[in-house]
């Protein structure tokens, strides 16, 4: 069992965790979760197999740490983005599409946070997992985005939706059979890997469905719908496109 309660959260001292533990072994006793004749000290000794506590100044330094880790992790993937294809459209599909992971594997946590019969809680493991996400899910991206380059550049006189499908589809086989390798990775720590690294394991096994779609439904879509004036292609490929055109008429 994993249990986790405020109580004496704001006192400090070797007397109050030895009080919780006495309130502890009282209640788990009344509920009949132990044994009648396991007195106070063989459960204190023998049955309690790990405890922390986290106070509330730890707690707040926690939740700033990783919005900090996710916000400065967005933008120096922004920068990387913009730097690397040259078009703000690309940059900005790329952070929505993983802010899109991140609330929903929040929103799954939160949704089934004391439904399934294991522990949910956003501690550093679950900052690790949305993090590793992150990283997961532009990788994902950036894969979809270079292929989308690619034909923009080759397939002159083409539309421009008919180009972000066309790179979509040849690269949906290569997104599926990654993230399927990685799940099937990730259940089988989930299963065999104990109750420390499960809540882990879930949060990126989530993560992988969710980055997996959200390349191609969330961040392709929006880099069709931002580039109202086909300022997709840089200048030097529009030359060459146009120059194809010519020897095509």
């Amino acid at each position: 069992m994993n249990i986790t309660t405020a109580y004496k959260i704001k006192e400090s001292g070797i007397g109050v965790e030895s009080e919780v533990q006495n309130k502890l072994y009282e209640g788990l006793k009344k509920g009949g979760f132990i044994p009648s004749t396991v007195d106070e000290t063989t459960f204190k000794v023998s049955h309690i197999l790990s405890s922390q506590t986290v106070l509330p100044t730890i707690s707040d330094d926690l939740k700033k740490g990783a919005l900090w880790a996710t916000f400065w992790s967005f933008f120096l993937i922004a920068i990387y983005i913009f730097v690397r294809f040259r078009k703000w459209q690309y940059s900005l599909g790329t952070i929505v599409a993983l802010v899109h992971d991140v609330l929903v594997t929040l929103a799954v946590f939160s949704f089934l946070k004391g439904v399934v019969p294991f522990a949910l809680e956003i501690d550093q493991h679950f900052i690790a997992a949305v993090l590793t996400v992150i990283g997961f899910s532009m990788n994902d991206t950036v894969i979809v985005f270079d292929r989308v380059r690619e034909y923009f550049r080759k397939r002159a006189g083409d539309s421009k939706t008919n180009i972000i499908n066309a790179a979509i589809n040849d690269t949906m086989s290569r997104t599926i059979m990654t993230s399927l390798t990685v799940f099937l990775t990730l259940l089988i720590l989930f299963i065999f890997g104990g109750e420390v690294t499960r809540g882990f394991a879930f949060a990126m096994m989530i993560g992988v469905i969710t980055g997996t779609y959200s390349s191609i439904f969330v961040a392709a879509p929006i880099l069709v719908d931002l580039d109202k004036s086909d300022n997709l292609i840089n200048e030097e490929d529009k030359e060459k496109r146009i120059e194809e055109l010519k020897k095509m008429a």
